[in-house]
């Protein structure tokens, strides 16, 4: 027979019964005991199940029975400590002389030594079950540049692996079977696998990241902006079901790509209600960089030193670039100070007119730049978003990301608009305690409007081409 013992780790009873049990195994040849060690806050519900399962009445902890691995059953419940103490007196002539203080202290030692053991626990699993990411559009040079970024350990941590699903229509499928190919050669070591998928009705499955890169070439002697916005919201309207049926519930979805990246993100937010809205993201962390390397070369200095930069609004169309939070470390001036010695960045440019004039003006030369990069900094952005996701922003520094509006700083509800937030236990939160401007107010209602008539635009073309279904 085996004795089995369970109980919550910071029990005392459960701290002397299991040393009792431990002296009898060391010192009577056929006696075997088998330890389950529960944390505190799943001790109740397990107790529960362990008794409805076998038909025991017992509420206490710690809970001890005999499995008869000879005769099968469910076992012979012995009780608790003190009905444990007596089975050791009456049968074997053995008691504990054990005092409170002492088993106060392993009770203690038992829960440290319980959580070190699930941390563990949890870290080897992360090895077992890779993270699964899906990218949509997968073709576009932005996914090329990503995979490596993803795969070298740096988003997610270097005991993480991952699983890379990429996802296309099927006239690209040669174009991902390559990317595929070129990836596994790379033998990245936290690359469990790579995979690439052509049916839409497979997609996002078991899905703990998607990125969504899905982008429309923009040509408006061609056609209507409204039906370039039908066409992004046909997409949605796929995506978001499959999303919802088969990604895990906890799913991150992130928006990013030359077009549109508020208006996917929003719409994958209309039409996927059951994903966790602060899942819902997109990147703007392409012009925040963007606007720091051009501020970096006005100071000549490096770009590392420039902090606070705030992209508003919509990141692929007006959006607003904010330099009244924006800090400047390690400038090389008169004044020196501390590694952590800053100064308002504006301060430090004597030319306001370059700020008013050529700055705002280089807003649409930043613009175009972008749209003719050829992905690199795109991915770089979104694997820098992933990482502080993960693993928190660098504190005190203000990280610009589209999330859907609650009303923070006058802004309506419902449109994905690019704010500042910060990044903390796997959460982001917005930095409502910034003060804003009253200029920077007016500019933030304008491209609200622009935002909300864009969602309007969206919903009433996808109306009038399914009005059953919007009933």
């Amino acid at each position: 027979a085996v004795a089995m013992f369970t109980g919550k780790a910071d029990c005392p009873y459960y701290a002397k019964a299991e040393l009792l049990a431990d002296y009898l195994q060391t010192n009577l040849p056929n006696f075997r005991v088998h330890k389950i060690t529960q944390h505190p806050d799943k001790w109740e519900q397990w107790l529960h199940d362990i008794c409805e399962t076998n038909g025991w009445e017992y509420r206490q902890c710690p809970i001890i029975w005999r499995e008869l691995l000879d005769r099968g059953g469910k076992g012979q419940l012995l009780g608790g400590l003190n009905d444990f103490l007596e089975y050791a007196q009456q049968y074997y002539g053995v008691t504990s002389m054990m005092l409170s203080e002492e088993m106060l202290h392993i009770a203690e030692e038992n829960l440290q030594a319980h959580l070190e053991l699930v941390k563990e626990d949890e870290e080897i699993k992360s090895l077992i079950k890779p993270v699964q990411i899906w990218i949509t559009s997968a073709s576009v040079p932005i996914c090329y540049h990503l995979i490596p970024l993803l795969a070298n350990g740096e988003v997610f941590g270097m005991t993480t692996e991952i699983s890379i699903h990429l996802l296309d229509t099927e006239q690209f499928k040669e174009v991902l079977r390559g990317i595929v190919m070129e990836a596994e050669d790379m033998a990245f070591p936290l690359l469990r696998s790579i995979s690439e998928h052509t049916k839409i009705d497979q997609a996002f499955i078991d899905a703990d990241i998607i990125i969504v890169l899905d982008d429309v070439l923009l040509n408006l002697e061609v056609q209507s902006l409204e039906n370039y916005i039908r066409e992004v919201s046909e997409i949605c309207q796929v995506y978001a079901p499959l999303i919802e049926k088969n990604a895990k519930s906890e799913v991150k979805v992130i928006s990013s790509g030359k077009t549109f990246a508020n208006l996917k993100a929003t719409m994958l937010s209309t039409y996927g209600p059951s994903i966790r809205p602060e899942n819902i993201i997109a990147i703007s962390t392409s012009w925040e960089s963007a606007a720091k390397a051009m501020l970096a070369r006005k100071l000549n200095t490096s770009t590392a030193g420039v902090k606070d930069v705030i992209v508003w609004g919509n990141i692929t169309g007006s959006n607003y670039i904010d330099l009244s939070h924006a800090k400047l470390y390690g400038y090389d001036s008169a004044i020196r100070g501390p590694p952590n010695f800053q100064r308002p960045l504006l301060n430090m440019i004597y030319d306001s007119e370059w700020i008013h004039s050529e700055f705002l003006s280089a807003q649409s030369t930043l613009s175009s730049r972008m749209s003719r990069c050829r992905g690199m900094l795109a991915a770089h952005a979104v694997a820098t978003v992933l990482r502080y996701w993960y693993h928190g922003s660098p504190p005190e520094e203000i990280i610009s990301v589209g999330i859907l509006s609650e009303g923070q700083f006058c802004i309506p509800e419902g449109i994905i608009f690019s704010m500042p937030v910060r990044f903390q236990n796997g959460n982001w939160e917005v930095m409502t305690e910034l003060e804003i401007n009253e200029t920077t107010q007016k500019v933030l209602g304008r491209l609200s409007h622009e935002l909300v008539q864009e969602k309007l635009v969206a919903l009433k073309e996808i109306n009038e081409m399914h009005p059953y279904e919007a009933e």
